[in-house]
């Protein structure tokens, strides 16, 4: 197959919060209620609450929503939008931290697929409100010092004024890609993530984390328990049994004709 025909698949758009990592419950959350000791808060994000707020897309967002939510009274607090932003720093710090001590391993297939495209000149992109610390921390902790240097675009953070499920970071990624969403995939881990990029026009793969399982993945081409690995497949939980267990250029070349 041609790689100008419509059906080809010129690059491949990752999500990376629970679709390259499941980073949401033991990453980010415990990098928030770090942070929040550190400056001295006494809130706490458990695991249920933390799943509740993952409804807010990116972290600023988050913390402002409980705030609205939970800590009302933090909201007289002068210049609360620069305390956000430090508090949110914070986090992040103690995020990369976790990283850097190889705390937060890659999903199954994930290490695998990405090298596959690579050997098959098929380009690849992030797509993602993570900040690009988190972003290349991962990345690096994962895959290797170099590794962020793999991908031909990474759109992350606040570089688009709409976070998911509105599609600013998808059509930041295609313009600079450029290539039409025809020729790309998406892959995403929740129902916000697939809302984006289906509005970008993305045919999207869906590999569900344990925050996001139960969400309406409607539109998704497929929607699989990971990207699977040959000695531990996946599970096809919606969509077209593929003929194999695992995500390889040949199922994605599948799935976009």
């Amino acid at each position: 197959m041609k790689k100008d025909e419509k059906s080809a698949v010129g690059a491949v758009l990752f999500d990376v919060d629970g679709t390259l990592a499941d980073t949401e419950r033991d990453g980010h959350r415990p990098a928030f209620n770090a942070a929040f000791r550190e400056l001295g808060l006494d809130w706490e994000w458990g695991v249920e609450l933390y799943g509740e707020l993952l409804a807010i897309t990116g972290g600023k967002e988050r913390i402002r929503h409980f705030i609205d939510k939970h800590a009302p009274a933090e909201l007289a607090r002068s210049g609360l939008d620069d305390w956000i932003a430090r508090l949110h720093k914070v986090k992040t710090r103690h995020y990369v931290e976790a990283l850097e001590r190889g705390g937060i391993p890659l999903r199954p297939g994930v290490a695998r697929l990405i090298r596959q495209l690579r050997e098959a000149n098929i380009k690849i992109a992030i797509a993602t409100t993570t900040t690009p610390e988190n972003v290349t921390g991962l990345l690096k902790s994962t895959l290797g010092e170099d590794s962020p240097g793999w991908f031909d675009v990474i759109g992350a953070g606040d570089i688009v004024p709409g976070k998911k499920p509105e599609p600013d970071i998808y059509h930041w990624v295609l313009d600079r890609l450029g290539l039409p969403p025809e020729q790309c995939l998406a892959i995403e881990d929740s129902e916000n993530g697939l809302r984006a990029a289906l509005a970008a026009g993305l045919d999207t793969v869906v590999t569900v984390s344990d925050y996001t399982r139960f969400q309406d993945f409607t539109g998704a081409r497929v929607v699989l328990s990971d990207l699977g690995e040959p000695a531990q497949p996946f599970t096809v939980l919606r969509g077209d049994q593929p003929n194999r267990g695992w995500a390889d250029v040949e199922l994605l070349m599948k799935l976009k004709t």
